[in-house]
């Protein structure tokens, strides 16, 4: 059954136009009825590349990272060749997890009768199915997923016909690796989580632009050199740049966190379609991963994972974490919570898109990339 058809699509998207500068947002009704939800879930959330983990956590043969995508249990592990694998996280018995959490281990072994698979997927041993008829474990293997490492990080994707990321998103690699050489190097060292009461848009939308961090932000921007930041946007992905980690004359009473001696002197920040934004703030060797996961119509999960030179954190660190939880995630929740307390009112529809040219941190050129992108994926979901 299709979850939307063409008519609703040219409605939700009524106003936008490829031109930002002569652009409305998208209509309301794709952040608060539930068709819309579905639609996202099964349009975008299962079509496209979602963001696991840092390689780190799948370096070793035997490692597996068990998780949700869009709904969907899947495992990961590295086989003992050294390849990366994924799977449907079901058992071909009885449809039981196999993998939980994460670890290393040898076999795959379902916790609910005890089918062993190897690392690569396939059936091992069956317990007393020898004098079955018509039973050949050698036909019986896990389900693949797409699974890729990617700058860094390991993604994976539902869409057996999808193209790969590196193919999708050609540069991208290439400017992580300038602006964050050793990414692959860093480890884990902190996860904060956030309840948010809207929708998963709206914290996108948020997050894509920085016209409203000199209102909201006065830490952020006391941290950030604003007259040099940029926003540009590329295929499925786009980009904030800026100088940073030199307070302002005047502001330091406003600093966000202790940048001194800081070896990371940029802001820089990649927002990848359509939910993982990678940040490298000034400090130390970092890269945070920000996910936002749709819980709902109006319910959105937030996971901010932290990853340093060490997982023991320094002092500036530790300054620059509680500034994020404690202050900016503060200011954005409450303004995107607030935005879709008013997108559930008959007071509005839709909003104009702010635009300036030179692609400036004060244009919203960024949200209007990012709602092209939805209304593409709709469209191909109405297509069928």
């Amino acid at each position: 059954m299709t979850v939307v058809n063409g008519q609703d699509v040219a409605e939700i998207g009524a106003g936008y136009h490829p031109d930002p500068g002569r652009s409305s947002s998208l209509r309301a009704e794709a952040y608060t009825e539930g068709k819309w939800l579905e639609a996202d879930l099964k349009g975008i959330f299962e079509r496209t590349w979602q963001w696991v983990c840092h390689v780190e956590r799948l370096r070793a043969p035997g490692s597996y990272v068990a998780v949700t995508i869009a709904g969907r249990p899947i495992a990961l592990v590295r086989d003992r060749s050294g390849e990366l694998r994924a799977f449907y996280n079901v058992c071909k018995h009885r449809a039981h997890e196999l993998l939980s959490g994460a670890g290393t281990t040898g076999t795959i072994v379902c916790p609910y009768h005890a089918w062993v698979y190897d690392l690569d997927g396939k059936l091992r041993n069956a317990r007393h199915t020898g004098a079955m008829t018509d039973f050949d474990k050698s036909e019986i293997c896990l389900d693949r997923v797409l699974a890729e490492e990617f700058g860094g990080f390991v993604y994976v994707n539902l869409d057996p016909g999808a193209r790969p990321l590196a193919e999708q998103a050609p540069d991208l690699a290439a400017e992580i690796e300038r602006w964050a050489p050793d990414v692959a190097d860093l480890t884990f060292a902190k996860r904060l989580t956030y309840d948010i009461r809207s929708n998963w848009k709206n914290v996108v939308d948020n997050f894509l632009e920085c016209y409203h961090c000199h209102i909201a932000h006065r830490e952020f921007v006391a941290l950030v050199e604003m007259d040099t930041y940029e926003v540009r946007t590329h295929g499925i992905w786009s980009s904030h740049f800026a100088e940073a980690g030199k307070a302002e004359p005047g502001k330091e009473e406003y600093a966000a966190y202790d940048v001194t001696g800081a070896s990371v002197t940029q802001h820089a920040v990649w927002w990848l379609w359509p939910n993982t934004c990678l940040l490298r703030y000034p400090g130390r060797g970092n890269v945070m991963v920000l996910q936002i996961l749709p819980d709902g119509p109006d319910r959105t999960r937030e996971i901010w994972d932290f990853y340093f030179e060490t997982d023991r954190l320094e002092e500036a660190e530790v300054g620059a974490v509680r500034y994020i939880d404690e202050v900016l995630q503060q200011q954005d929740i409450a303004i995107v919570e607030s935005v879709q307390r008013g997108m559930a009112t008959p007071a509005f529809d839709q909003g104009r898109i702010v635009y300036d040219p030179d692609g400036s941190g004060l244009s919203e050129h960024g949200v209007h990339h990012f709602h092209g992108l939805v209304l593409a994926a709709y469209e191909r979901l109405a297509a069928g």
